[in-house]
């Protein structure tokens, strides 16, 4: 590790101190007098959707994994959560650790099934995983069927105490996600995304970089979906295994720039700004969502950050792995 930050350029050592100021900044900010219970929300939700949106943008924007079934995740967390903290008891950071945990071995199961499939073929298998776990849980007795749970935890996390877990997960996941991306993995990952077949032939293994990714990004899905439900304390199957997860997290990482460092993090910021904006018009909302996600993607396909970067000429910590020479 002291190598690689050694290995750092000049630039990325300042973007690196500015970004470690942001987060200090935000960690401070929210609990200073004057700060409104609405703003910790709102903050909350973009710190929760910002880590949702990353991990899904390592998938398909780094390595060309397209999934649907996001969901799937979030949906298993949540009852993962649900069952230790009201079931057994446990505390509730043993719920969280455990949710991504569980969410990992369950993507390592379907890493065996999914990973030969390729483009739309993974992309319809995800979804339809997660609409086969629904109708299971809706089935399933211990679970209470289609009547949901809900969470019981004590002591109880303050939103205070809940707001900083979010924020930390927000901040662990980018440094370990930057790590990853600058490393012999993050460079078989995206060369998988570029050209998948002559990544092959140039010895990149392919399942087992799809399987690290699958199931790294899941166990941090899971964690946050932890996070989500523990904050919202019930959850049914219909709305634990629901697309509209994923809707909104593809949402977020398209309008901030897929394949870009911090285009989850605007896009996050963007999506949670206007749902609360547009909360007024429930009826009309997600078209007027929709009508954004397509101005956008005609305006700027690279979407916020990816279009900045390109006019401006700048990326913004690059993934590109840097020389230890």
């Amino acid at each position: 590790m002291g190598l690689w930050i050694k290995g750092l350029t000049r630039q990325k050592k300042i973007e690196f101190s500015v970004l470690i100021i942001v987060f200090v900044v935000l960690y401070i900010v929210p609990f200073l007098s004057g700060t409104t219970d609405n703003a910790m929300r709102i903050a909350f939700n973009i710190a929760l959707y910002a880590v949702f949106a990353m991990m899904w943008n390592m998938m398909c924007g780094y390595a060309g994994l397209l999934s649907l079934g996001q969901q799937v995740f979030i949906g298993i967390s949540g009852y993962t959560t649900a069952v230790i903290c009201t079931s057994y008891g446990l505390p509730f950071i043993v719920a969280i650790f455990a949710s991504g945990v569980i969410s990992a071995l369950f993507a390592l199961f379907l890493s065996v099934l999914l990973l030969r499939m390729r483009g739309l073929y993974f992309a319809i298998a995800t979804w339809v995983v997660a609409e086969m776990m629904k109708i299971l849980f809706k089935g399933w007795g211990f679970v209470n069927f289609s009547g949901g749970m809900t969470i019981s935890v004590s002591p109880y996390p303050t939103f205070g105490q809940q707001f900083l877990m979010v924020l930390s997960l927000v901040v662990g996941s980018f440094i370990l996600v930057y790590v990853i991306l600058n490393s012999r993995i993050g460079l078989g990952l995206t060369a998988m995304r570029d050209d998948i077949d002559a990544a092959e032939g140039l010895g990149v293994s392919i399942f087992k970089n799809k399987t690290f990714c699958f199931t790294f990004c899941a166990f941090i899905t899971g964690m946050a979906g932890s996070l989500a439900y523990l904050n919202k304390l019930s959850l049914f199957p219909d709305g634990a295994f629901s697309i509209n997860w994923t809707i909104a997290i593809v949402f977020a990482v398209i309008i901030g720039g897929i394949g870009t460092a911090t285009g989850p993090f605007v896009g996050a910021a963007v999506y949670v700004i206007l749902v609360n904006v547009l909360a007024r018009y429930a009826g009309y909302s997600n078209i007027i969502l929709g009508v954004i996600a397509i101005v956008v993607i005609i305006a700027a396909p690279k979407g916020i950050v990816g279009t900045l970067q390109e006019k401006l000429n700048f990326e913004i910590l690059s993934s590109r792995r840097p020389s230890l020479e």
